[in-house]
């Protein structure tokens, strides 16, 4: 039975690794031809930031694959025999915190480089080591109270019950459920400072653009983003009374009234559509899936493992293997949200402007050096969103000549405007 996981676990790291190396020859090769959306320099930085990232990812999923095999051929009965506390939950809990623990410190490497080194050299970067450092402890602090407290209830649901994985499923769509509520008004502010967006005419117009859709929300906040990192961003967060508008303050600082309002007007088509309740049903069945398929693991393979089938050793091996589902479930998942998206930049338009709109998505790629193109296979296993091209020609604007052709295009953005009824 474990070699028939290793085999499976194998076939989707060879999957990963084939369209990493897709994605990386595929950009070094489309950087050096004729530029879009950004001058012949952007483009290349872009490009190169592209790369940079899918390289050190590359490594990463080398490096994980060696640990999840040392996992399941030594790790997972390395640690069960080490600890020794009384008490199955105790255990389970020990051991899962253990197994995060070596987790964490495996991926430390990477995450420092990709901000230290990466996101340093292309200017995104702002943090200190010592900050750093703090938020490191905040979500540690933050995953030792939730999560202790999730793994202490799910493992006291698989000792209790045959038909866990029901159980434990319901508890899981549970914390999502409740992750949404909590995160915006509780979870995010350790991070980050949030203040209420000063009153005047941008106010005015976001809280009448909501009304229109019957959006009520906690309040319209800015959030303190640049002293962490130079890329803009906005977003619509929680459920129920928890809802609030959070503009990160590099984005007032980049894009116009007209083009903040257009892109509040796609986060809102977001809203008008029920996105967020298309996603969590999205989640509850990727959730229903892993938790049947782990609910009925046959006990062989944690023989094989060199452990009993305890609750601890279950999730462990849930987490372990999860990405090969949600990996499975991915290009559903990402072509409906791409559908999302091309109704939510529709409804964006009618809100705010097309013209407004695409201003801001050719701000957006410019300050946060996103290369326009990708390897079709990215496309299809990962992009939420659209490739920015096929953004803007739905939105009704097309490419009229590059950079080296018409100069004064690279001072008005070289996509101009189709008149609809043409």
């Amino acid at each position: 039975m474990l070699e028939s996981v290793v085999i499976i676990y194998s076939i989707y790291t060879v999957m990963k690794l084939y369209i990493s190396i897709m994605q990386i020859g595929f950009i070094n090769d489309e950087k050096r031809k004729v530029p879009v959306l950004m001058n012949q320099s952007n483009y290349l930085v872009a490009g190169n930031y592209a790369v940079a990232k899918e390289k050190l990812g590359l490594v990463e999923t080398f490096v994980d694959y060696f640990v999840f095999l040392w996992w399941v051929i030594a790790g997972f009965a390395w640690l069960d025999g080490i600890l020794g506390f009384e008490g199955v939950i105790a255990q389970s809990v020990a051991f899962l915190f253990g197994f995060a623990i070596v987790n964490f410190i495996v991926g430390l490497p990477f995450e420092l480089y990709r901000k230290f080194k990466i996101d340093e050299d292309f200017g995104f970067n702002k943090m200190s080591p010592k900050d750093y450092a703090l938020d490191t402890l905040k979500s540690t602090l933050v995953f030792a109270l939730l999560g202790g407290a999730i793994f202490a209830l799910l493992s006291w649901i698989i000792s209790a019950f045959d038909s866990w994985w029901l159980w434990g499923f319901g508890v899981m769509l549970g914390v999502v459920l409740m992750a949404n509520i909590i995160y915006p008004a509780i979870i995010a502010p350790i991070f980050n400072k949030f203040t209420p967006l000063d009153e005047g005419e941008l106010k005015e117009a976001i809280v009448e653009m909501m009304g229109k859709v019957g959006l009520k929300s906690e309040g319209i906040f800015v959030m303190d983003a640049s002293k962490k990192d130079s890329r803009l961003n906005a977003y619509f967060g929680g459920l129920g009374k928890s809802k609030r508008v959070v503009l990160f303050d590099t984005l007032l600082a980049k894009l116009n009234k007209e083009e903040l309002l257009a892109v509040l007007g796609h986060e809102l088509g977001h809203f008008k559509h029920g996105d967020i309740f298309k996603n969590i049903a999205l989640m509850a069945g990727l959730l229903f899936v892993t938790f049947y398929i782990f609910g009925h693991l046959p006990d062989v393979l944690f023989t094989d493992i060199g452990v009993v089938p305890s609750a601890g050793v279950t999730i462990a091996l849930l987490m372990l293997l999860m990405p090969i589902v949600s990996f499975v479930f991915t290009p559903f998942v990402s072509f409906v949200s791409r559908h999302n998206e091309y109704a939510a930049d529709a409804f964006g338009g009618e809100m705010g402007g097309k013209e407004h709109l695409v201003s801001a998505l050719l701000k957006l790629i410019q300050q946060n050096k996103a290369f326009p193109k990708s390897h079709p296979l990215v496309i299809f296993f990962y992009y939420t969103h659209p490739p920015v091209l096929e953004r803007l020609k739905v939105l009704g604007y097309e490419e009229r000549a590059y950079f080296h052709e018409e100069p004064q295009l690279q001072k008005e953005g070289i996509f101009a405007f189709i008149d609809d009824n043409k």
